[in-house]
């Protein structure tokens, strides 16, 4: 997996890819940064221009209000009538109602100087009488409902009372309400939000965008359609900037918190309309992306079409030219003339290569036939002179049976050895070649050797190279061979599975040396002048020429313990190997 990985690193595909998205992605960063930028700078524009007019307003409220708690607070230090109202009425009834006439009368002369102001109110606890004066008198069901509000909250508020303006939901509306408490007598103003909202309704906050009062939670008090998707979090008003808000239609939220009160003014600005000025700006950085992801594609396409598929077509046929499969040729033509022409050159290289191929192997494999001939041919002259020198001993004792048998044994060995340019002879006629041999050497040494062969009749017809098992009996009769002890050789040849042959040549003599057993076991050179194991070594070269790696060859047995050769033969030689001629 982890070469794969560096294999596609590697490749045309990746490193196109690569430089593609290399210029192209820093082109389309720049340019996506530098439309948020502009959208941000216009935002901060927007957002502040706007939160100007909402502090304005804001301050203009909170100095209206200023001006009413300061009505509010003479009242109460400059009007001794008040002292009356603070008693019993059953005390003195006639003072009591003049004290009330007077402060009414008051009131409502002075309302109209206070334009936020919707109504004040005097409310004495002692005598459960609330005294209103109204800007524009409601009607008498939503009259007796305020006022029943107000002497219930403060009946309820208990004491201190709050010292701010504060928010006031009664009679269907909600109202800006502050209370003073003068002994036991509470003064207070109210005033209707709506009307406090007017002029920011002149103010072009664009389509679905509004003004409106929050809470000190800076939730909207009036009820707007945008409550359920604006969320506006209380450290996003006042000085900190703007906040943008909203889950279906983003909105750029600017607010100021009152001075007076628990309440703040918030303005919402949808952030389409902020936006609208930047269409062009937008629309281009919108068309270079979306360029880029069609022309991505578009791109690969073409190199795919114009480049890769014509360089992994060669990467193919290299592939399978490696495999062996010389006959590929690229035939697909290129819609390039460069590749055409690389494709034509690829071509004739590997013609040329593969007549080369051919040629080098027809020398090797005639080298191979001369080598296995000049190796089978060193054999021969091993045997030449011992066998004349029998004969001749034979002849000095007159011993013509002998002399008879001798002559047929070397008639057949012969007969054999002129076969012995063949790559391949049955097992059964190597077998009866080495049984023939022993003979003759039975003959030589009489009383000295005995042999015998273990083989199974059914694998009489495996082909084997000729003069492998009579080299290892030669060996063993040259270097075991004497006249102070009699030595044994058997010979064993059985299937060792359904495609080995094992073949296993055994003697009692006095077996290898130790360091020459060491120096064969590592396939080491240890001919000599005088020839000394030339057979092995042949039979070793002989068996890598014909199988290759197919054969296996193992040498044991130490001084005292008899020599042992074991051969294991594949069953059906190689196609190299297979020709007998």
């Amino acid at each position: 997996m982890r070469f794969r990985h560096s294999f596609f690193y590697r490749t045309l595909r990746f490193k196109l890819l690569f430089g593609f998205l290399l210029l192209v992605i820093p082109i389309v960063s720049f340019m996506i940064y530098n439309n948020l930028y502009a959208i941000n700078v216009v935002r901060n524009q927007v957002a502040q221009s706007n939160k100007n007019l909402i502090s304005l307003y804001m301050g203009q409220i909170d100095r209206n209000l200023e001006d009413v708690e300061k009505y509010l607070f003479n009242i109460a230090a400059m009007e001794t009538g008040l002292l009356v109202l603070e008693q019993p009425r059953e005390q003195n009834p006639d003072s009591y109602s003049f004290e009330k006439i007077q402060l009414r009368n008051q009131l409502r002369n002075e309302l109209p100087n206070y334009k936020s102001m919707d109504m004040f109110f005097i409310y004495s606890p002692e005598n459960d009488d609330l005294m209103s004066v109204f800007g524009i008198v409601p009607d008498y069901a939503t009259r007796t409902v305020m006022e029943q509000n107000i002497v219930d909250n403060i009946k309820l508020a208990k004491k201190p009372l709050q010292k701010d303006w504060f928010v006031q939901h009664m009679a269907g509306s909600d109202y800006l309400a502050y209370v003073i408490q003068y002994g036991d007598i509470y003064i207070g103003a109210m005033g209707n939000v709506d009307q406090l909202m007017v002029p920011l309704h002149l103010i072009d906050l664009g389509e679905n965008g509004r003004a409106f009062l929050t809470d000190d939670r800076m939730k909207p008090i009036i009820d707007t359609p945008l409550d359920g998707d604006i969320s506006i979090e209380p450290s996003s008003s006042g000085n900190e900037g703007y906040q943008l808000t909203g889950s279906n239609d983003q909105f750029i939220a600017v607010g100021e918190r009152s001075s007076r009160g628990r309440f703040g003014l918030v303005a919402l600005i949808p952030d389409s309309v902020v936006l609208q000025k930047l269409p062009f700006l937008r629309s281009i950085v919108s068309l270079i992306s979306f360029g880029a992801i069609i022309i991505l594609p578009i791109i690969l396409l073409l190199l795919r079409k114009l480049v890769l598929v014509p360089v992994n077509r060669i990467i193919m046929a290299m592939r399978r030219i490696e495999d062996g499969n010389l006959d590929m040729r690229i035939t697909k033509p290129s819609s390039t003339f460069e590749f055409e022409v690389m494709n034509e050159s690829f071509n004739r290289m590997i013609k040329q290569i593969q007549e080369l191929k051919v040629n080098v192997l027809e020398e090797q494999l005639n080298y191979k036939k001369a080598q296995l001939k000049h190796l089978q041919l060193q054999i021969n002259p091993h045997f030449f002179l011992n066998s004349l020198n029998i004969v001749y001993n034979l002849a000095q004792v007159k011993d013509y049976h002998l002399i008879q048998e001798m002559t047929h044994c070397l008639v057949q060995y012969f007969r054999f050895m002129f076969r012995s340019n063949l790559s391949f002879v049955s097992l059964s006629d190597e077998l009866a070649h080495t049984m023939n041999y022993l003979r003759i050497q039975e003959m030589r040494f009489p009383g000295d050797l005995t042999f015998a062969f273990h083989t199974d009749e059914s694998l009489g017809k495996v082909p084997i190279p000729p003069l492998v098992i009579q080299s290892f009996v030669e060996n063993t009769i040259k270097h075991a061979v004497n006249t102070d002890t009699q030595v044994h050789i058997a010979v064993t040849a059985q299937a060792h599975n359904e495609d080995t042959l094992y073949v296993r040549i055994e003697d009692t003599g006095e077996g290898f040396p130790p360091q020459v057993l060491a120096l064969l076991q590592r396939d080491m050179e240890l001919s000599n002048e005088e020839g000394d194991h030339i057979g092995i070594q042949n039979v070793k070269q002989r068996l890598g020429l014909l199988y290759h790696d197919a054969a296996r060859m193992a040498l044991s047995g130490s001084s005292g313990l008899g020599a042992v050769v074991e051969l294991w033969l594949p069953m059906q030689p190689e196609e190299t190997g297979g020709r007998r001629g």
